[in-house]
């Protein structure tokens, strides 16, 4: 459970003009005292971002349900939506914790009392590792990752001679990616490194399948299905400090070869842990066309919760519009936005407060509200402090504070 009195403190935040998504009708009332006034869609102001309520339940439900069948854990990855009141929900669905990136992160996940974490990075600084160790001896639940002895030694450099204990994984990569272990006897070199450190505590062995392949290709797919198959090896090298080790994969379009690679492990000792992230927001366009249902496999039907909303500003000439959004309100990182209402309308390109909306545009007029759909929800969400939670009567039922 998260810390009840710093989630309801949320409500009590009061609104003035920097929620960037809040209408001005509601600057000096409290989120909650403006939620009391039934606002709707219509109140808010463009550009702005909705959460759909009845996508997000279904999203969180459904991967829990899954994963449930599969028998395997589920540590969301927090980066997504940085929105605590989001990661509650997921951990009351039953996740088994929330996933992490950066000391920046953790800060978020200490402040709203976050029981358990992976850190799904490697953590070397020394203020870094001994605010880590402060946390741990508060009681959090805390597993990061490693690949190399230099890394172990700087972790029991900065615990020095306190009597802290950090679980870690050993972290397995691939040729060209990031982080991580190239091969299995490097990973069993890091291994006897960090039995050799007293304060570091083998825990089990982490991978990330996305930093291998990109796409839905047989080529990715193939080099996915090559790199589970180092990463159980790996694991299977391990000699272990814990009774339950960890196996770690699983991002947000190749989870289910997670599974059919590594999922029987369950059956022994181990626990295989998921870090989907994306799945909670889903999107329009990346996700839309590589989570595992999308491509015929095994997995969850996921909805897109994310919806943009722009009011059209001009229409300066035949087979243009332009509306009130930018890059400065929405990823751009793996697509452009799609307009989900006029379909063969499309974004031609954008500026930092406009967007350019080519093709048929015939049905667009000037003051017209356009909605568009996203893709990659990490790259958008970063960008909005607080967001609007709306059901299908366009009703704005609740508010996701987030902190990026």
């Amino acid at each position: 459970m998260l810390d009840e009195s710093s989630l309801s403190a949320l409500s009590r935040e009061r609104l003035d003009w920097t929620y960037r998504a809040i209408p001005t009708s509601a600057h000096g009332y409290t989120i909650s005292e403006w939620l009391k006034t039934a606002p709707t869609f219509e109140d808010l102001q463009t550009p702005t971002l909705t959460l759909g309520r009845e996508a997000l339940q279904h999203n969180i439900a459904a991967m829990a349900t899954w994963c449930k069948d599969a028998n395997v854990a589920l540590a969301p990855h927090g980066k997504t939506t940085m929105a605590p009141q989001l990661w509650r929900e997921q951990l009351d669905a039953g996740a088994w914790g929330i996933t992490l990136a950066n000391i920046a992160q953790l800060r978020v996940a200490r402040a709203f009392g976050v029981p358990r974490v992976f850190l799904a990075n490697e953590m070397v600084s020394a203020s870094a590792v001994s605010w880590l160790a402060d946390w741990i001896d508060d009681g959090a639940d805390v597993t990061c990752l490693v690949d190399s002895t230099a890394a172990v030694e700087a972790m029991a450099g900065a615990l020095g001679g306190r009597d802290t204990v950090i679980d870690v994984c050993v972290e397995v990569g691939g040729a060209g990616g990031r982080a991580g272990v190239r091969d299995v006897a490097a990973a069993v070199e890091v291994a006897r490194a960090v039995h050799t450190q007293p304060r570091l505590r083998l825990a089990g062995v982490s991978g990330y399948e996305g930093t291998v392949a990109h796409g839905t290709e047989q080529d990715s797919v193939r080099a996915v299905d090559e790199f589970l198959t180092r990463l159980r090896h790996a694991h299977e090298a391990m000699d272990y400090e814990t009774d339950s080790p960890l196996v770690s994969a699983g991002g947000s379009a190749y989870f289910d070869q997670v599974v059919e690679h590594l999922g029987h492990l369950s059956d022994t000792s181990a626990t295989v842990l998921l870090r989907s992230g994306c799945y909670v927001i889903h999107d329009d366009v990346r996700y839309a066309q590589s989570s595992p249902s999308a491509r015929g496999r095994s997995g969850p039907k996921l909805y897109p919760a994310l919806r943009l909303a722009a009011t059209v500003l001009s229409v300066p000439e035949p087979g243009l519009a332009i509306a009130d959004i930018g890059r400065r309100d929405v990823g751009m990182d793996s697509g452009y936005p799609v307009l989900v209402e006029h379909p063969k309308a499309h974004v031609e390109d954008l500026n930092d407060q406009h967007v350019y909306i080519a093709g048929d545009v015939s049905a667009l007029n000037v003051g017209d509200i356009v909605r568009l759909g996203i893709s990659h929800p990490c790259t958008t969400m970063d960008k909005w402090n607080l967001i609007p939670v709306v059901d299908r009567m366009q009703r704005i039922v609740d508010v996701v504070r987030t902190f990026f």
